[in-house]
């Protein structure tokens, strides 16, 4: 399949130049950038970011409805990123926050009429209460087993190329994670095996919760299965199984969470985004619901960007109609613009392969949703902590290489033989942290459903068709 505009493997000269001057503001950021020098995205010293190989006099960011060709657009004047002077950097063991650290990283913000989300002030927080230290461990935890450049490369094609939104759509993503949702250390983490011990064992609130979730769960009020055409795995939301109060505002944002990092761990290669089909058979106003709506939505729009890469509503009845005018005003055009209305398996055919579209759906394949209940010792080698000790001290080598290869490329002019050395030399490590990332995975992350099931194998291979 090939490569989409846009990623990795698959940039223009300018698109590339734009990568590598966010990893500049990303690295620095972090704390990991050198402290002798001042260097932009051209492998040039400068004393401060002024401009870049793609925008050398410090224009602004390409057109919003150009988002994968930054070139040859009429380039507005605007104040650039102060990030780079010869100011240095404390060390990170120093665990000063990041903002006494970055010089002018305070002033990074985004225009009030665009920041839909308010990230302009969580950015902001993230480098007031949290120590580069801090960030780049967030960073790299929500990395996994991804591409590093194609995670960053999400970002840049979410803020249309425009690096300084883009870094701050980053840190308030990250903050998001470690510091709202504790994504990692704790959705993650406890899983649903998790979510059964404290159904068990923990408070009145902690057992409501948990069994919020785990009912979520066992009815399959939404479930990944199979392929698109374009080989993203799909999510199939059956809606009649939602019932407003039935379950509480964290629980069900808990379980959102949960379920699109499940089907992250499901993209692979050159396929970066996921179908997502709302089944509507036998909807009626009790199942209508609009703040987990607006959760799912600030999730795709906000810290999930660019995942998305269909949505198909089915069988949605006419009562539908003024709820979709609601939420459609809520949408970012790009994402409304992938939405879709089918009513037959013919509509469905268009996306989906026949034989891949579920009886339940009005179509061939005979397959239906079966919960399996967590094993007692499935999640034992989280409890190894020597083992994985062991395992974080030898990723953390892997992530130095990629970094130190990153600044390779970075200190050096494009198109000469060290950058493209380095260039060259970046796409193996990330292969290799992949390949890392799996060996850990045990480790950190609770098994799940697809785990039993045999979809997600053991070093990350998948059984999905």
């Amino acid at each position: 399949m090939p490569i989409p505009p846009g990623r990795p493997g698959n940039l223009t000269p300018e698109q590339e130049a734009k990568l590598r001057e966010f990893w500049l503001a990303v690295l620095k950021v972090f704390g990991v950038f050198p402290e002798q020098t001042s260097l932009e995205a051209d492998g040039t010293d400068h004393p401060s970011v002024a401009g870049s190989a793609a925008d050398p006099e410090g224009n602004g960011a390409p057109d919003e409805d150009d988002r994968h060709d930054p070139a040859g657009v009429e380039k507005k004047k605007k104040k650039r990123l102060g990030l780079f002077g010869k100011k240095p950097h404390k060390e990170r063991e120093q665990s000063q926050p990041t903002s006494g650290n970055v010089s002018n990283l305070s002033s990074t913000s985004v225009d009030d009429s665009e920041d839909k989300y308010g990230q302009t002030k969580q950015f902001q927080q993230a480098l007031a209460s949290q120590t580069p230290e801090d960030l780049r461990t967030a960073f790299w935890s929500m990395v996994k087993h991804d591409n590093p450049d194609g995670l960053l490369l999400r970002f840049l094609r979410a803020r249309k190329w425009d690096v300084e939104k883009a870094l701050v759509m980053l840190v308030s993503t990250m903050h998001w994670r470690a510091q709202e949702m504790h994504v990692d250390d704790d959705v993650i983490r406890l899983g649903d095996a998790g979510a059964l011990e404290a159904s068990k064992t923990g408070d009145s609130a902690a057992r409501k919760e948990a069994e919020d979730f785990l009912r979520q769960m066992r009815m399959g009020k939404s479930y990944l299965h199979g392929l698109d055409k374009e080989g993203r795995p799909m999510c199939i939301v059956r809606v009649r199984l939602h019932k407003q109060g039935e379950q509480s505002e964290s629980s069900l944002e808990r379980y959102t969470v949960y379920v699109i990092e499940t089907a992250r761990l499901l993209l692979t290669g050159s396929v970066d985004t996921a179908a997502v089909i709302f089944d509507m058979t036998g909807f009626s106003m009790a199942n209508m619901d609009y703040a987990p709506v607006r959760f799912m939505i600030k999730c795709f729009e906000a810290n999930y960007p660019e995942s998305l890469g269909v949505v198909l509503v089915h069988k949605a009845p006419w009562i539908f109609q003024g709820i979709w005018n609601i939420i459609k005003g809520w949408l970012d055009p790009v994402v409304a613009g992938k939405v879709h209305f089918t009513k037959h398996v013919s509509d469905l055919e268009n996306f989906i392969p026949k034989n891949h579209i579920l009886k339940e759906l009005g179509g061939e394949e005979d397959w239906s949703y079966n919960y399996i209940e967590p094993s007692t010792d499935e999640n034992s080698r989280m409890s190894d902590e020597e083992t994985k000790q062991t395992l974080l001290r030898s990723r953390e080598e892997y992530v130095k290489r990629f970094e130190q290869a990153t600044l390779r490329w970075l200190s050096t002019s494009s198109g000469t033989a060290s950058s493209e050395e380095a260039k060259a030399e970046r796409p193996r490590l990330a292969e290799e942290l992949k390949k890392n990332y799996w060996k850990i995975d045990p480790y950190l992350r609770a098994r799940s459903l697809y785990d039993r099931t045999g979809l997600i194998k053991e070093g990350g291979d998948l059984d999905i068709c």
